[in-house]
């Protein structure tokens, strides 16, 4: 039947059926699949171990040159199948059952001894990928290793943390020895203090000319991080990490109250 005055709108009342019955079944698509593996977080570290500072949630992180007489107190945490299979910060596949850990600043692949304070059990692991970003935690274990600590049902427990060397069996002449990697003092490397860090070029250039007096190494770092990029006025290079902090101690005394020291890759 038409009624006067009114127009038949069939066809537009069809495509609205249709746009129902395709997000229906695009629903149902959806409630059956598994959900994609969360991406990547923006300023996380690039792979294959690199000591590049990188920035989570907005803090920033500078990775130590060398494990050398590290030992620390804190709480340890661990993380299973919710990112078994993903990538690590160094670019290997988080394996839950291996003796693997997750550190902020350590290098990759040092391996530390970690002891929980209530019980004295103790295991030791590799450092393989970064976190936890969580405020009073200093390593994530991997589920076996919580597991051989037995710390996996509580979750966080308090441990202390110890880097370690970790000797390879070499074979000769029928004899059994022991090869040890050399390891640098931590006190050695290619350091930088960096002054200022800047999203406009034209204020890391204002900071470079008030530095420019000192008869310096000044220079201008560019970094993108996060899809943003950064102009990173810093000072340098040292080759020890003392000559490096006394720069820095003097720079904070001339009125620049942000410098500090970075490891740089050589």
């Amino acid at each position: 039947m038409k009624w006067p005055g009114i127009k038949p709108k069939r066809p537009n009342r069809l495509m609205g059926w249709a746009c129902v019955l395709v997000l229906c079944c695009l629903s149902l698509a959806c409630s059956h699949k598994a959900p994609p593996p969360a991406p990547p977080v923006p300023g996380a570290p690039p792979p294959i171990g690199t000591q590049k500072p990188y920035q989570i949630n907005g803090v920033w992180y500078y990775p130590i040159p060398n494990a050398e007489g590290y030992r620390e107190k804190g709480l340890a945490s661990w993380y299973g199948a919710d990112w078994h299979g993903r990538r690590t910060a160094n670019g290997e596949r988080y394996d839950m059952h291996a003796m693997t850990a997750a550190h902020k600043t350590l290098p990759m692949n040092t391996h530390v001894k970690v002891t929980h304070l209530k019980t004295g059990r103790s295991v030791v692991v590799r450092i393989n990928d970064r976190g936890p970003f969580v405020r009073g935690r200093i390593i994530d274990l991997s589920y076996e290793a919580a597991r051989r600590l037995g710390l996996q049902k509580e979750g966080v427990a308090p441990v202390l943390v110890e880097a370690v060397r970790v000797a390879s069996p070499v074979q000769v002449a029928g004899v059994t020895s022991w090869r040890l990697e050399p390891r640098r003092s931590y006190r050695e490397g290619h350091f930088v203090i960096q002054v200022g860090s800047f999203r406009e070029r034209a204020n890391a250039l204002n900071v470079r000319r008030r530095l420019l007096p000192l008869g310096r190494h000044i220079f201008i770092r560019q970094v993108n991080l996060g899809g943003e990029t950064f102009y990173r006025v810093q000072v340098g290079i040292y080759r020890k990490l003392d000559a490096a902090d006394a720069m820095a101690g003097d720079l904070r005394r001339r009125g620049f109250a942000d410098a500090f020291v970075v490891a740089v890759e050589e």
